[in-house]
């Protein structure tokens, strides 16, 4: 759940971008409303955590994520702006709880040595909800063409109001069903058992936490990794119509024949926005393969190796797409999902590495650098407008080249205290 609806964030930027008129550098306040809770609230929910329990905490961000999918209802019915930003925050706000419980519960569940394998498990499952979402946002969120603030005013008022209504309940719909859904896992969850296996709830533990020397370069890893992730994610359908590849999707037959077996619809009947969101899919469901893969990797190799080598591929996959254009830029930017996949619960489970009953809080320093994916995607935006998509990316390589020094130098560490 929390990994289709974080990609369904991506799926309603350029929507929103066209409804609000906004530049790329504004569409990018939606990631930086949506990350900005994990910049906020991860630390008290790690405190939080340490006092009711992971399965508790659970619970708590299942409920919260539940109530920020409803606050999109009155955003949409109003078409206020800073509405959608404070249904992305709450929403994002009950996904931190979520992710400071869960992802340490996954670590502590067996041995460090296999933790990376584990959480990599766990999260290709994850990774499932972010290979559906852009499907489910192509087929219902980006199919229909959105008219500007001028083509609306022009309208007579029963048009208008019945333009307004239809496009609010494009939204509406989507996110009920979601709030729903959430409410109801919530209600699930509550009657399964779970090991109570966290010991220690007295006191912060910050400070000794962050005693840790790989746990504060794990951080900053985390805050890259997310940052470019997101940011690559947000700007996919833009970045393809930039390229005008659209047309040549409806001008290549086997390209058609995908776009139209993912939406459900002939070509011709669709937006541009629609025929690219298809193979953003793809984008994200190589990360579930990835993730899949890489929990038998993480298991056999060592992690911090095989992180290594995964953020040397995305670099030279960024390489190419900024060299080339069509199809090539395309499926060479679409592939970084791949080995996108491991980064993530491989840098959190290394910054883990030793800390015991101050997992916790670990997790809830590694879940306030999530807040990455609210301060790169706003300023790669920034960039692009500046200059252009491709020169762009470079801010985007330079992530995945701290990744890669954080594997070597964990590396290290870890060889060294074991």
């Amino acid at each position: 759940m929390w990994g289709f609806i974080t990609v369904l964030v991506d799926s309603l930027i350029p929507r929103l971008r066209e409804v609000f008129e906004l530049t790329f550098f504004q569409a990018g306040l939606v990631q930086f409303a949506f990350f900005m809770a994990y910049g906020l609230l991860s630390i008290p929910s790690g405190y939080i955590l340490s006092k009711i329990g992971y399965k508790k905490g659970i619970l708590l961000g299942l409920g919260i994520m539940g109530v920020g999918c409803l606050l999109f209802y009155p955003a949409a019915s109003l078409r206020m702006f800073p509405l959608f930003l404070l249904g992305y925050f709450v929403l994002a706000g009950g996904m931190t709880v979520l992710q400071v419980a869960a992802n340490p519960y996954v670590a502590v569940l067996g041995s460090e040595e296999t933790a990376s394998s584990r959480l990599n498990l766990s999260q290709a499952f994850n990774s499932l909800g972010t290979a559906i979402a852009p499907a489910f946002g192509a087929m219902f969120l980006l199919s229909d063409s959105i008219k500007s603030k001028a083509n609306i005013d022009s309208l007579s008022d029963t048009v208008k109001e019945a333009y307004l209504i239809s496009e609010a309940s494009a939204v509406q719909n989507p996110f009920l069903v979601l709030a729903v859904s959430l409410l109801l896992l919530a209600f699930i969850v509550s009657f399964i058992k779970l090991p109570n296996i966290l010991k220690k709830k007295e006191g912060f533990g910050y400070g000794a936490a962050l005693k840790h020397k790989v746990l504060k370069m794990g951080a900053l890893g985390i805050f890259l990794y997310v940052g470019a992730e997101v940011a690559i994610g947000s700007y996919l359908v833009n970045y393809f119509l930039d390229m005008n590849l659209a047309e040549v999707i409806k001008n290549t037959q086997w390209m058609r024949t995908i776009s139209e077996s993912i939406i459900q619809q002939d070509l011709e009947n669709v937006d541009s926005k629609a025929i690219v969101a298809a193979f953003v899919i793809f984008y994200w469901s190589g990360a579930m393969i990835g993730r899949f893969i890489g929990a038998y990797l993480t298991k056999i190799i060592a992690p911090a190796k095989v992180l290594a080598l995964f953020a040397t591929m995305a670099i030279s996959l960024l390489a190419i797409s900024m060299l080339t254009n069509g199809l090539v830029a395309m499926f060479s930017i679409l592939l970084v999902g791949l080995f996108n996949s491991i980064m993530f619960p491989t840098i959190f489970t290394l910054s883990l590495s030793g800390l015991g009953n101050y997992k916790p809080q670990a997790s809830g320093i590694l879940c306030t650098a999530i807040v990455g994916g609210a301060i790169i995607p706003p300023l790669y935006g920034y960039f692009t407008d500046q200059f252009d998509f491709k020169p762009a990316l470079l801010l985007m390589v330079l992530c995945y080249f701290y990744i890669f020094y954080f594997a070597r130098k964990s590396n290290s560490y870890i060889k060294s205290n074991s």
